[in-house]
């Protein structure tokens, strides 16, 4: 691959993961919300109920749409975009780092294993989520910090350098770090995604390729290969996250601020003993009708402008 090829990679990579997380940042901010072991100070009631004569609490973390209602109500319209300033500083180099190493790696691979094989994809996305992982996850520490301060309105919100003091003070340079071993296990969802996105794209192309057309056909033709590029995108995503999520919940646990998780076995045992499996998967729904349309944005961003940058 030659340099152009991979500064147009990375700057495809770029722009997808820009344009996606902006549409997309209210429900990344819910997900993470739903995810974190603060979610029942929402609850606006507390039912109580008697076990052995005496009075327990019992809180219900809320769904979706009241925990949206809560925030809009409590905080204002404004707090589900809380982070997207870290997100915008890290996702544009996340994902150019993302695509860049995966499209190097495949390269060099196809050199080495069969060609456009499973074990190739595997390998390339394995590496490109671990290198864009460890590049970035202090950014995404920050990013969830402040997504779940929950200041009401008129408070003054925490800022980015803020939250950054906060976290160095608090636990050093390694604090930076937190929740990067559950990223770590993430990247079997990236992989995942991946194989399957390849393969539904190898088939489309295989399909359209035999057909012989004029040029007003082919523009047609581009069209519809980007519409199943974001199709290819999105049912990938769908298997692979559904595969994959609580190692999601377990990363927002411990980037939590003066959390009580402290490695993601730790977490792992924790969270299902203290409220149960269900627990692993709150916000999954959101989850998925937020990364569905992001995955798909930032999969058909990439490919439109490698396309018009390559002509």
């Amino acid at each position: 691959m030659s340099q152009r090829d991979t500064l147009v990679h990375l700057f495809a990579g770029g722009c997808g993961g820009t344009v996606g997380a902006i549409l997309t940042c209210p429900l990344e901010v819910l997900k993470t919300r739903l995810q974190s072991s603060t979610i029942t100070l929402y609850v606006s009631g507390v039912h109580l109920s008697a076990v052995n004569g005496a009075s327990v609490a019992r809180v219900a973390p809320p769904g979706p749409l009241h925990c949206l209602k809560l925030i809009l109500e409590k905080e204002g319209p404004r707090s589900l975009f809380r982070g997207l300033g870290p997100n915008l500083v890290g996702v544009a180099p996340s994902r150019a780092i993302y695509f860049a190493v995966y499209s190097t790696s495949k390269e060099k691979l196809n050199g080495v294993l069969e060609p456009d094989s499973k074990q190739v994809h595997i390998a390339s996305a394995g590496m490109a989520g671990f290198t864009a992982t460890t590049a970035t996850n202090p950014i995404w520490l920050v990013k969830t910090r402040l997504q779940l301060d929950t200041r009401k309105r008129g408070e003054q919100r925490m800022s980015a350098l803020e939250c950054v003091r906060r976290v160095y003070q608090a636990d050093g340079l390694r604090g930076f770090y937190r929740g990067m071993s559950a990223s770590y296990a993430g990247i079997s969802e990236t992989v995942i995604h991946f194989v399957i996105y390849e393969s539904i794209k190898r088939r489309i192309l295989e399909y359209k390729a035999p057909q012989s057309l004029d040029e007003e056909e082919n523009r047609s033709k581009y069209a519809s290969d980007f519409a199943g590029m974001m199709l290819a995108a999105a049912t990938s995503k769908t298997c692979a996250t559904s595969i994959t999520y609580p190692h999601e919940v377990i990363r927002t646990r411990l980037r939590e601020e003066g959390t009580k998780y402290k490695s993601f076995f730790q977490t792992l045992r924790t969270v299902p003993r203290e409220e149960g499996y269900r627990a692993l998967y709150r916000g999954l729904t959101t989850h998925l009708v937020r990364q569905i349309p992001n995955t798909a944005i930032t999969m058909c961003t990439y490919e439109v402008v490698v396309y018009l940058m390559k002509g």
